[in-house]
């Protein structure tokens, strides 16, 4: 059964003690892809020659761009190509290809040094080269950094494959927090427990997160550094404390709280301090998500008779209805440039996440349900991740903003929900 709004709320409480801990998870998520985007790139990636991590790194970057269906690969088998070879560019347009990255791999002392390069192979001309130096644990972040710097100067968008994801898994009666690379590798547990744990925010430079557990027997709200393990409860004021959202500075948090009986938005310094109604409400107000100049709020309210998104500037005020398609519009989240706005909406009964034109108020329906939740934006504005249903199981899954590209990512020991896409970091 869909956790509607109210029960995002409030929640289910566990009676079982709670644990934690922090560690590596064992299962990574499994990446499936379908659909290709409107515009396919013709890419070679050449096996990084050298060292042996070479093909490695080379692997990523290929699943990479394959990931974002905005790519398609021309067969580099048995190339051999290293960082300061001449390009064929005759050739390699000949089989197909319109760019072709290339490189070399080695190592000193267990340190890495990875060189590239990305060449354009119909103006004959170099776009890109740099190298990077890392550790054997560190070719991953590596290649998805070549990947990224391949998305960039072939689409002028930046790439999102260096990014984070959290999410929570439920395994039997426990919950962890868990942060994972993009493509679902390197799992992380943050947070260990017996209770349920919910609405995982990142702050904006990616060394935070908070999120909402219920081990001490009601929702509070938690602030964790991700370096250290370090948490403490922002917010455990009388009543649920709920649906935390971090100002675009860092320095401040939207949350939801009941302390006056019904559920308000407030908002809070990220050191505790501070706290602040933002408006007043005779209905539920809640899960707040700050526009990305900070100025204002995007919420859920049921003031119109039935749960909609409304905007309300942060230093309070009327607030203005946003979404009039559909009875059931809930988890508003604007896209990094503020035009367009995505939430889960219900349709002919099925939960469903849906796509708004902030300037013309056009909607597209991304997903067919008949239960998601939980969508978030990728930092680049290009994709969707957000909670489903599919085969009876619960995972992850990520959309294009077109519609056209869609990724299943889902785990084989456990019911994987609540994800939020984290920020760029460098």
């Amino acid at each position: 059964m869909h956790r509607s709004w109210r029960a995002c709320l409030f929640g289910l409480l566990l009676l079982a003690l709670g644990m934690f801990a922090a560690g590596t998870a064992h299962a990574q998520l499994r990446v499936d892809i379908s659909g290709v985007g409107a515009t396919q790139y013709p890419i070679a990636i050449a096996d990084f020659s050298g060292d042996p991590k070479g093909q490695l790194i080379s692997e990523v970057i290929r699943a990479d761009l394959t990931r974002s269906g905005q790519f398609r690969l021309i067969n580099a088998t048995g190339t051999a190509l290293d960082a300061e070879s001449t390009v064929d560019h005759e050739s390699w347009h000949g089989r197909g290809a319109d760019y072709i990255a290339y490189g070399s791999v080695s190592q000193a002392g267990g340190q890495y040094t990875v060189s590239y390069r990305l060449a354009n192979v119909i103006h004959k001309s170099q776009m890109d080269g740099v190298a990077f130096n890392g550790s054997e644990k560190e070719l991953r972040r590596i290649a998805h950094q070549i990947a990224d710097r391949i998305y960039e100067k072939i689409t002028g968008v930046r790439g999102v494959f260096s990014t984070r994801l959290a999410y929570v898994v439920q395994k039997n009666n426990t919950h962890e927090l868990q942060i994972a690379d993009a493509d679902g590798q390197n799992p992380q547990v943050m947070l260990r427990s017996k209770h349920s744990i919910i609405s995982p925010a990142w702050s904006p430079d990616g060394s935070k997160l908070a999120y909402v557990s219920f081990e001490s027997g009601k929702p509070v709200v938690y602030v964790q550094t991700l370096s250290t393990g370090e948490r403490f409860p922002i917010a455990n004021f009388k009543g649920n404390n709920s649906a935390p959202a971090w100002s675009p500075d860092g320095q401040q948090l939207a949350i939801t709280l009941s302390r006056d009986g019904i559920a308000q938005i407030y908002t809070i310094n990220a050191d505790g301090s501070g706290l602040r109604r933002v408006m007043r409400s005779p209905l539920i107000d809640t899960e707040p998500f700050y526009t990305p100049d900070g100025s204002g709020l995007v919420f859920t309210s049921d003031r119109s008779g039935s749960p909609q998104i409304y905007r309300v500037p942060v230093s309070g005020g009327n607030a203005s209805r946003i979404t009039f398609n559909g009875s059931y519009n809930i988890s508003p989240a604007l896209s990094p440039d503020a035009k367009e706005l995505v939430y889960v909406t219900r349709r002919d009964g099925a939960f469903r996440i849906g796509l708004q034109n902030m300037g013309t108020g056009a909607e597209q329906l991304l997903t067919d349900g008949p239960d998601d939740e939980s969508p978030s934006f990728a930092p680049n504005g290009m994709q969707i991740l957000y909670s489903s249903i599919q085969g009876g199981r619960s995972v992850l899954a990520v959309v294009s903003t077109d519609g056209r590209v869609r990724q299943t990512l889902s785990t084989l020991d456990g019911k994987v929900r609540e994800p939020t896409w984290g920020p760029f970091t460098n």
